[in-house]
């Protein structure tokens, strides 16, 4: 796919890596996004900078299927198609099975987290799917690319990362059997998995918590940047035969058990 006017919906595109990956697509690409997220003042400043001829936003919440839909329909009837979906919004919630007493927690937060993570996930590719099945196939047949992010904790999850780990673990089980569903319609589905990247939340913790997770590092020794990551999200909507797979995006780089 040639993102050169294309329509991409970025859900969790205010903040953090999706937000770095929105400019990425308008700046880089020449693509027009249609943001997702909960953060209001964040959309707003990113429509500002970006225009609203190339950016829209739509103040949603991932998990309320009704108002993922109408955003989405508000997206296409202002650019006109949905061409890719890139699925950025997720939560960090750090429980463990057992608390500080030993008694079993609170299912409710696992709930909420799974919810977000895989639920929110599913929400927002269904209903771009459901656009893009409606498109002109190119000369490969194709109408539309999913990339949906999960994490590494999907393979490496640490001690507290139960609800966490598992929800993007979920991540990366759906895309085969999506993109298996979906080959008939022409759309493909691919999961990025990152390691450890530069988002505001990292740039707050400690420099002591920083330097502990830097030494874990294998090569480069570094976070990696935002628009790392939009590369590879653009190489997965350009290269027509990345289909049904998860990326490791994260320089070798492993989570340890604690």
């Amino acid at each position: 796919m040639n993102l050169a006017g294309k329509v991409v919906v970025l859900s969790g595109g205010a903040s953090g890596l999706g937000r770095g990956t929105a400019r990425y697509m308008v700046r880089e690409k020449g693509a027009r996004v249609v943001v997702l997220d909960r953060n209001a003042a964040g959309g707003r400043e990113l429509v500002d900078e970006l225009g609203d001829g190339s950016c829209r936003f739509h103040e949603t919440d991932v998990t309320d299927e009704a108002a993922v839909a109408a955003a989405i329909d508000a997206g296409a009837a202002a650019f006109g198609a949905i061409h890719a979906c890139l699925n950025f919004a997720g939560v960090v919630s750090p429980m463990r099975i057992l608390d500080k007493e030993g008694r079993a927690s609170n299912g409710a937060r696992f709930r909420a987290t799974v919810l977000v993570n895989l639920v929110g996930s599913f929400n927002v590719m269904a209903h771009c799917v459901e656009w893009m099945a409606r498109n002109e196939p190119d000369a490969d047949n194709e109408r539309g690319v999913v990339v949906n992010v999960a994490s590494g904790a999907a393979f490496d999850g640490q001690v507290g990362q139960s609800a966490y780990a598992s929800s993007k673990a979920g991540v990366v089980g759906l895309a085969l059997p999506a993109a298996r569903e979906l080959a008939e319609l022409g759309i493909r589905v691919n999961t990025i998995a990152p390691g450890a990247f530069e988002t505001p939340m990292i740039k707050s913790l400690p420099d002591s918590v920083l330097s502990r997770i830097a030494s874990d590092f294998q090569f480069p020794k570094r976070f990696g940047t935002p628009d790392e990551i939009a590369g590879l999200c653009a190489f997965l909507c350009e290269s027509g035969y990345m289909n049904g797979e998860c990326v490791r995006l994260d320089g070798a780089f492993r989570l340890p058990p604690r």
